[in-house]
């Protein structure tokens, strides 16, 4: 998905300030800096990485820091000094403080309705807008998709991407869609909720022919596969 401006969560000049201290310390990326714990530093890097489609070896190639070190890392095992979490940012092409989660000034995010990205494929009836921010490390994501009749979703070019292990739930907000997933067919009605694996092959349409569109809310949260 392609990154959205957000003004909502600036970093603040307190957050730059600490990162620059721990770096300079070469002091740990857990609790001993009184940042982040290196389970959840693990898991996001691991999430991170695989969202990205690296593999091991690619984040490796691109950070410069060995593979056993980054397996340790995931697996919350050791905790790196900041210069190798710098690297290992500098290879899933983030800021340090992005990665440690700095820039975020608090568990409050703003989309205001105007920075919402929006897209879509008039060929295929279909148009979206994404409600929740696209900064990194977010672990789900709200959009609102409008099909008209006889559109479809699912393009080739139409985001969502959705990384391996993610779940999407639907809500139908008005008219009747067809959830198709993993070749089987849904029907949804009008404030009929669904939840599904999103990361096998799937797609919305409206099957009615006229003066019916249909609309959806779809939420995708990563990791949460159930099998």
């Amino acid at each position: 998905m392609s990154s959205v401006s957000q003004g909502s969560r600036p970093a603040s000049r307190r957050s730059a300030a600490r990162a620059e201290r721990s770096t300079s310390s070469g002091q740990h990326a857990d609790g001993r800096s009184g940042e982040v714990d290196p389970f959840v530093l693990g898991a996001r890097v691991k999430a991170l990485r695989e969202s990205s489609g690296l593999s091991l070896r690619d984040l490796t190639e691109r950070s410069g820091v060995s593979a056993p070190m980054l397996s340790q890392v995931e697996r919350g095992e050791t905790s790196p000094t900041l210069t190798v979490a710098a690297r290992i940012a500098s290879g899933l092409e983030l800021r340090l403080s992005q990665l440690l989660r700095l820039d975020e000034d608090g568990a409050v995010t703003i989309v205001r309705a105007s920075q919402r990205q929006r897209g879509g494929n008039r060929k295929r009836g279909h148009s979206f807008e994404v409600l929740t921010s696209s900064q990194p490390g977010q672990r789900a994501e709200m959009s609102r998709h409008m099909l008209a009749p006889g559109g479809a979703t699912g393009a080739a070019d139409d985001p969502p991407m959705h990384e391996p292990g993610s779940r999407e739930t639907a809500l139908v907000e008005r008219g009747s869609v067809i959830l198709v997933c993993d070749g089987q067919r849904y029907v949804l009605d009008k404030g009929d909720c669904v939840t599904f694996d999103a990361d096998l092959p799937h797609h919305f349409e409206n099957p009615k022919e006229r003066d019916a569109d249909a609309e959806f809310l779809a939420v995708v949260s990563a990791g949460l596969r159930r099998s």
